[in-house]
């Protein structure tokens, strides 16, 4: 499909997933695009200016959208995207990196990050002047940016388009299989304290297969908006008691530790990566915005949404830390005082409010892997896309039973996904989208880009290793054959915090 040219704005929920438009009657959206051939433009002369010379196409004033959203209602969104599960696992990161560490360094994660979403942004407006077109996806940008970029880019477009797809497919999978193990823990908790019957959580995780199934079984996301507004509510209100018993009898800052180690570090930006990074979502808000101009700018709604939202963790993570210390959990709800009613209520809350959200994620890996496979059903389309609902919930709660550990599997898609997806394709994107304009004075984005890049790839590799390292030591043999095992393990973390 070819990008949009304006396209009518879908469900409110919609803009939270990496669709291009198409999804008018909630039917799965079709992932394709057609690359127009380019033409010659002067190198000089920097995308999209212009503006007042004869025949200039403006995207932004042709773009037509019957509830196309304001300023103010695209920075709500951006912030109920962005404000995730993650949060919880805040305190945890804190813990890897120390009570000053951890503010500074969530600092530079989140100006990466939406540096990065930035950029794509920014390429995004520059291909809708070239192949006048009013809306894209990320898909879209990625392959549009290769496929009119520099020659040897080219053959890259197909593969960049994959990469996105997957890459989203892969980390909104792995979500999936958190919330799973989120959900159980929390109920785990509460019902244990009142039964006093231990039982393994992978039990627990089990038993959630068939209301997961029912839950993906509804057609399309209009029906799942009011059990998303029912989630904001419930989360608002367990992260709201969470707070409460967060700030009350804190020790003295000084009686934490204000530096970790280096050994911890990259679980701490694989953590944090995790929670703040949000590209998936921000295609689609701006493909939805009455003024998609308004988006970026040094004031634009992506700064002032990411900066309440940098704010918000840092202020978790820096009182969890405080209050628990070492003892800070991957879910602080998990902290609080169980035989109190407060906390139980927080569990309950977050526990159902995740169960809800569940759906919302799943969305974007059925989209997704639907519109790769329904090719081969031509026939009872129906049948069989429930059939693959089913398949990728079963998939995503047996993930959770083999790795039913919340923290490494975080970090993991942190460092694996969103890395990826968030630090290491929008630097090539712009590389490929500026090519033959230009890089600015000494060619200042090269070298940005090239700190941008080793970042990313840091982040992917260290954080990977321990994060691996982590779901590895659950399984680690006992014994003396566990001995060479876990000293291999040891070994391997050894080398990393060396050669960084």
């Amino acid at each position: 499909m070819e990008p949009s040219t304006g396209e009518p704005q879908a469900t409110e929920l919609d803009t939270f997933l990496p669709q291009d438009g198409s999804n008018k009657d909630g039917s799965s959206a079709k992932y394709k695009v057609q690359v127009l051939p380019t033409r010659p433009r002067d190198a000089e002369a920097p995308a999209g200016t212009g503006h007042h010379e004869k025949g200039y196409w403006d995207p932004f004033k042709e773009r037509k959208l019957d509830h196309a959203t304001t300023d103010g209602e695209t920075l709500t969104h951006l912030l109920k995207a962005s404000l995730g599960t993650g949060i919880l696992a805040m305190p945890a990161a804190f813990k890897n990196a120390g009570m000053i560490t951890g503010i500074f360094a969530t600092i530079i994660v989140s100006l990466v990050c939406t540096h990065c979403s930035y950029v794509l942004v920014k390429c995004a407006h520059s291909l809708y002047h070239r192949k006048k077109v009013t809306t894209m996806t990320f898909a879209d940008v990625g392959e549009v940016a290769f496929a009119n970029g520099p020659p040897w880019g080219r053959k890259f477009s197909k593969w960049a388009r994959f990469s996105i797809l997957f890459g989203l497919f892969l980390a909104y999978f792995g979500t999936c299989s958190v919330y799973t193990v989120i959900i159980a823990k929390n109920f785990k908790i509460v019902i244990e304290h009142h039964s006093h019957y231990n039982a393994d959580i992978r039990f627990y995780i089990a038993v959630l297969l068939v209301p997961l199934i029912l839950l993906s079984w509804i057609p399309n996301l209009k029906y799942l908006a009011p059990i998303s507004m029912l989630a904001n509510f419930l989360m608002a209100g367990g992260l709201g008691i969470t707070f409460w018993y967060l700030v009350w009898d804190l020790p003295s800052v000084w009686e934490r530790p204000q530096f970790a180690s280096w050994e911890t570090l990259p679980d701490f930006f694989s953590t944090t990566i995790f929670a703040i990074e949000a590209i998936g979502v921000i295609m689609p808000l701006e493909n939805a915005m009455e003024t998609p101009q308004h988006f970026v700018g040094i004031c634009g709604v992506l700064n002032r949404g990411m900066s309440g939202v940098t704010m918000i963790y840092i202020l978790l993570g820096f009182l969890g830390f405080l209050k628990f210390g070492d003892a800070a959990q991957d879910n602080i709800t998990n902290n609080l005082d169980i035989t109190q009613i407060a906390p139980q209520v927080a569990n309950i809350f977050v526990a159902i409010a995740v169960f809800c959200t569940f759906g919302l994620q799943f969305f974007v890996c059925l989209e997704i892997g639907w519109d790769s496979v329904k090719g081969y059903f031509p026939k009872r389309q129906r049948f069989y896309n429930y059939i693959v609902r089913t398949v990728l919930v079963s998939g995503a709660v047996f993930l959770a039973i083999a790795v039913p550990t919340i923290g490494p599997f975080i970090n993991l898609i942190g460092a694996l996904c969103f890395s990826l997806l968030g630090l290491i394709i929008p630097v090539f994107i712009e590389f490929v989208t500026y090519w033959d304009v230009g890089f600015g004075s000494f060619n200042w984005i090269v070298w940005k880009n090239i700190l941008v890049l080793i970042f990313g790839v840091l982040a992917l590799v260290f954080g990977s290793a321990t994060s691996i390292k982590g779901i590895a030591a659950l399984y680690a043999p006992q014994g003396p054959v566990a001995d060479g095992f876990n000293k291999t393990l040891e070994n391997l973390s050894s080398y990393n915090t060396t050669s960084v």
